[in-house]
Order: C-alpha cells, then sequence, then structure tokens
C-alpha cells in the first residue's frame, strides 16, 4: 500500500492544526482527518468519525495495524509542515 497523495487544509482551531485527504494507491480516497498537536504528546492523527446516538464517537474507517497508522500519520504531517512552512513564509512576505 502507498499513499499516493495528501492534501491538506489548514485549520486556525486550537489543538486541530489542519485536516487531511488522502489517497492510497492512485484508486482509493479517504477524507475527513484530523491532525491535532499537543505539547506534551506532539502530533497525532484522528481518523474519520461518526458521533454516535450516546455521545460517543466511532472510527468510519482505520489502520488495522500501528506500522500502518504511523505510515499514514508520518505522510500526513510531512505534507501538514511543509504547507505549513509555506502558509507562514507567504504571511512574512506581506
Amino acid at each position: 500500500m502507498e499513499i499516493t497523495r495528501v492534501k491538506i487544509g489548514l485549520c486556525e482551531a486550537d489543538r486541530i492544526k489542519a485536516y487531511a485527504t488522502i489517497t492510497i494507491d492512485d484508486c482509493f480516497v479517504i477524507q475527513g482527518l484530523r491532525l491535532t498537536h499537543s505539547k506534551e504528546k506532539g502530533y497525532f492523527l484522528f481518523m474519520p468519525g461518526q458521533k454516535m446516538p450516546d455521545g460517543t464517537y466511532v472510527d468510519i474507517v482505520h489502520p488495522l495495524n500501528n506500522e500502518t497508522s504511523q505510515m499514514i500519520q508520518e505522510k500526513v504531517v510531512e505534507e501538514y509542515e511543509k504547507i505549513a512552512d509555506e502558509s507562514l513564509k507567504r504571511q512574512v512576505q506581506k
């Protein structure tokens, strides 16, 4: 499995840094991933989920092992840092 595209939408919220869409093997798209960051734990990627009537959340899609989860998170964080850096540079130039 290969992540062939990562699309990042920056977010101005305190905890959520970005929303992401990933494409796997140029044939399967997952939308609605949320990238968060905290000083204590660093980056964490939440999979798309649905709120249930009892108030709990259930992942709609999720990796089946830690290696896949880590690989997805690394790709999203890498693209986020690139996009965030470019955005910061544009703001400084203004």
